[in-house]
C-alpha cells in the first residue's frame, strides 16, 4: 500500500505458492513460482507483527484498512492474502534471515530455549525482576504482556522476584531430578506434567493458545472464548503495575521485592451484576462523575449563607424591617463601645473573604 513502511517486494508471478514457518514473534514466508524454470527465483519474506498485525484472507475487492502487503489469489471472483496493521508497529524485511539478538522458540525449540537460558544465567539481563526478564527476546523469544502474567500466575511466583533467584532455584531442582536414581523416565515425564516449572510453562502455555486457535482474528467469537481462557490478564480483582519499561504487569498477591518504589498496586474493578446494568432508573457515569462537586457547591453555598446569617446579626438592625408589616418594638440593646464595634466590622470582613477550601 502507500502509506506500507516495508520494502517492495521484488517478486511477480501469475502462479505461486506461500509457505510459512514461524520463530518465536517472527513469521518467515517463502514465496515460490509454480514453474520454477519459468517463473523467478523463490523470496523469503520475514515478518514481524508489532501490537496488532496479523493476516487476513478476504475478496479483493473488499479490501480492509491498513491492508499494508496483498498476495492476490488466481480464482474468480479473486481474493487476497493481506497482511493488515493497524498501528504500523510491525514490518516485514526481505531474506530468510531470523533477527540475530531473538533466541530459540518457546514453542518450536523448547530444548534449545531452556539450555539458551539456564547456561546464561551469569548475564546481568537476569538480575532484574522476572517479569521484565520474561519479555526479553534474546532468552524468551515469544514471550508477551499476556503470557507472562498467565504464567507467573499459574506458578504463584511475584512479578518483582528477582529473575536469578526464581531460575537458579529452578536449575537445582533439575539437577537434583538427574541425580536421583529412583526416577524413571515415566515418573520423571509424571512429575513434569503434575509440576510444571518456569520454563516449562513458557513452552506450554503459548501452546493452549496455538491449539485452540484462541486469537483468529477472523472469527469474533475466539475473543470471547480467549478472555475466558486469561486467568490472570485484564481478568477483574487482580492487582497491576508498571514494570521499568513502562509495561503493565496483571498479578495477585504480594508484588515482591523489586516492585517500582513509588507506585501502589492497582485493582482492576470487577464488573458490575447485570441487575445493576438494567436498571434504567442507575445514574449514568457521567452524572456519577459530577455528583461529588455539586455536593461541594451545595456545601460551598451552605457555608456563605452560615456566614451570611453570621455577619448580618453583627450590622446595625436600622433599615432591615424596612417593607415588612411592623411588629412590636425590640427591646433597646446595651450600648457597645465604638472599640469593639470596630474589632466585629473587622473579624466580620475576615470571615467574608475568607472562602473554604474546595
Amino acid at each position: 500500500s502507500a502509506v506500507g513502511r516495508g520494502p517492495e517486494v521484488p517478486f511477480r508471478s501469475e502462479a505461486y505458492s506461500i509457505s510459512a514457518i514461524a520463530r518465536g514473534k517472527e513469521l518467515r514466508l517463502t514465496l515460490s513460482a509454480l514453474d520454477p524454470a519459468a517463473g523467478p527465483p523463490a523470496q523469503d519474506l520475514v515478518f514481524r507483527f508489532g501490537m496488532s498485525g496479523s493476516f487476513r484472507l478476504c475478496p479483493a475487492a473488499e479490501l480492509p484498512r491498513h491492508a499494508h502487503l496483498r498476495f492476490l489469489t488466481r480464482e474468480s471472483p479473486p481474493r487476497a492474502l493481506c497482511f493488515v496493521d493497524p498501528r504500523r508497529f510491525g514490518s516485514w524485511r526481505l531474506g530468510d534471515a531470523w533477527q540475530p539478538e531473538r533466541g530459540p522458540c518457546v514453542v518450536s525449540e523448547y530444548q534449545a530455549f531452556r539450555e539458551n537460558v539456564l547456561k546464561n544465567l551469569d548475564d546481568r539481563a537476569f538480575d532484574k525482576p522476572i517479569c521484565e526478564v520474561l519479555l526479553n527476546q534474546k532468552y524468551f523469544n515469544g514471550i508477551g504482556n499476556y503470557l507472562r502474567a498467565e504464567i507467573l500466575y499459574r506458578l504463584k511466583i511475584p512479578p518483582f522476584e528477582k529473575a536469578r533467584t526464581v531460575l537458579e532455584a529452578l536449575k537445582e531442582q533439575e539437577q537434583e531430578r538427574r541425580k536421583d536414581a529412583s526416577l524413571t523416565l515415566s515418573k520423571k515425564v509424571k512429575l513434569k506434567q503434575e509440576n510444571p516449572d518456569l520454563l516449562e510453562l513458557c513452552h506450554t502455555v503459548p501452546k493452549e493458545v496455538i491449539a485452540a486457535e484462541l486469537l483468529d482474528p477472523e472469527h469474533s467469537d475466539n475473543y470471547a472464548a480467549f478472555k475466558d481462557w486469561l486467568q490472570c490478564y485484564l481478568v477483574p480483582g487482580m492487582s497491576s503495575l508498571r514494570d521499568r519499561n513502562g509495561r503493565t504487569i496483571w498479578f495477585q498477591g504480594e508484588p515482591g521485592p523489586m516492585a517500582p518504589k513509588g507506585q501502589r498496586p492497582r485493582k482492576t474493578p470487577r464488573k458490575k451484576s447485570p441487575q445493576l446494568k438494567a436498571d434504567p432508573e442507575a445514574p449514568s457515569p457521567r452524572v456519577t462523575r459530577r455528583a461529588p462537586k455539586e455536593r461541594q457547591r451545595a456545601a460551598v453555598k451552605s457555608e456563605e449563607k452560615e456566614e451570611g446569617k453570621e455577619e448580618e446579626a453583627d450590622r446595625p438592625r436600622k433599615g432591615r424591617a424596612r417593607g415588612r408589616r411592623k411588629g412590636p418594638a425590640a427591646p433597646a440593646l446595651p450600648e457597645v463601645p465604638p472599640s469593639v464595634r470596630r474589632s466585629r466590622r473587622t473579624s466580620a470582613r475576615k470571615d467574608k473573604g475568607a472562602a473554604p477550601a474546595v
